[in-house]
């Protein structure tokens, strides 16, 4: 294994990794703040994710 390869393995290991079902507590979606914002996080029907404000 190089020195990139090695770094990034260490880089995407030290970002949180978090299950969207948790999230959305079973359901479809959940609310997520960030500097008083609030933001929609839906799981559609394709199983795809959709975040808006």
């Amino acid at each position: 294994m190089n020195a990139t390869v090695s770094r990034t393995l260490t880089l995407q290991d030290s970002i949180p990794v978090h299950d969207a079902h948790l999230l959305t507590a079973g359901g479809v979606q959940a609310r997520i703040v960030l500097d008083g914002q609030v933001y929609s996080l839906r799981i559609t029907k394709a199983g795809k994710l959709i975040l808006t404000k």
